[in-house]
């Protein structure tokens, strides 16, 4: 997704969904890749992220003084941050094609939508190399900074993109000569590039990505969406046993009860720390495994046979007395 052909294949494919009342019955293949892929668990973060991106789009539309104002998506590993910024990324991409059709009849649509990795140890020449591959700008080993730079900012604004998603944005550091270089190419985008801009990364403002003069730049310009694990409680409501509510409405399992992984919210709270991103992977992996075996169930049992990603699991082991 970090070239257009790839990124236009992944927004315009319709996404999966789970099985309905009356569907005819999926093969063990169809179930196995349906359970790999699975489907976006609409969560609070998502909700807020597409409301406050549409209205910053809005509101930086004719804005051309000044850098329009961004938004940082920050939370834990596993919480859920690429997966809203695809989620919202995709939705942007589907509203302008649907909304803003080739003018003078023309086959060629706009680019609405731009998404790029921040590449570790990130220069601002491998930064701004980045964004001219996902549109496929031509480059050459002798091109300065400065030359693909005025190349990425006359095609992207030729093809007419209106956002930019940057994940990964933790790699950047500041601190270092190369860090503050691709910061400070980072702001001379946004000043030259008629998009909003959205980065993601792992708690961004816990890094130095948020100190110094370039740090409080950033800081200025952007919001903060929070992608934090779910509390077990919140109040009166259960928020994360809502959660797992969804995920289990998603399987496709011929003989799993409905209810049986709601009714371990607290085993599964435990396991996964309240991320999303961890308990998605853990279920997952059961319902393939019961697909597998032909249990065709998750229980607590099955679940404790799997092991997901090392955080989690770091989470649950019960800390040791000297």
């Amino acid at each position: 997704m970090t070239t257009w052909p790839g990124w236009q294949r992944f927004a315009t494919t319709e996404p999966i969904r789970p099985p309905q009342i009356g569907d005819a019955p999926r093969s063990q293949d169809e179930r196995l890749a349906y359970h790999s892929a699975f489907v976006t668990i609409r969560t609070p973060a998502i909700t807020t992220l597409t409301t406050q991106v549409r209205t910053l789009m809005l509101l930086g539309r004719h804005q051309q003084a000044t850098a329009r104002p961004s938004l940082i998506v920050t939370g834990p590993a596993a919480a859920g941050k690429t997966t809203a910024l695809l989620h919202v990324g995709r939705a942007r991409h589907l509203a302008h094609t649907h909304n803003t059709p080739p003018p003078d009849g023309r086959s060629r649509q706009a680019v609405p939508v731009a998404y790029v990795l921040v590449p570790p140890g990130a220069s601002a020449k491998t930064l701004v190399t980045e964004f001219a591959r996902y549109l496929g700008i031509p480059i050459t080993g002798r091109m300065t900074t400065t030359q693909i730079t005025e190349a990425v900012c006359h095609t992207y604004t030729h093809a007419g993109v209106r956002l930019v998603m940057i994940d990964e944005i933790h790699r950047l550091n500041p601190r270092t000569t190369t860090g503050a270089e691709a910061a400070d190419l980072l702001k001379d985008l946004t000043e030259r590039l008629p998009a909003t801009f959205v980065y993601a990364g792992i708690d961004v403002t816990t890094t130095p990505l948020f100190t110094g003069v370039r740090g409080a730049q950033l800081a200025a310009r952007a919001s903060l969406v929070e992608c934090g694990a779910f509390p077990a409680r919140h109040g009166k409501s259960e928020p994360f046993k809502e959660l797992i509510a969804g995920v289990e409405a998603a399987l496709d399992l011929h003989k799993h009860r409905p209810g049986t992984l709601p009714r371990q919210a607290s085993y599964l709270h435990q396991r996964t720390a309240g991320r999303i991103g961890s308990l998605t992977r853990l279920i997952r992996q059961a319902a393939i495994t019961a697909i597998v075996d032909g249990t065709e169930r998750i229980t607590k049992a099955s679940l404790e046979t799997i092991r997901i990603d090392h955080h989690a699991e770091q989470h649950r082991r019960p800390k040791t007395r000297n």
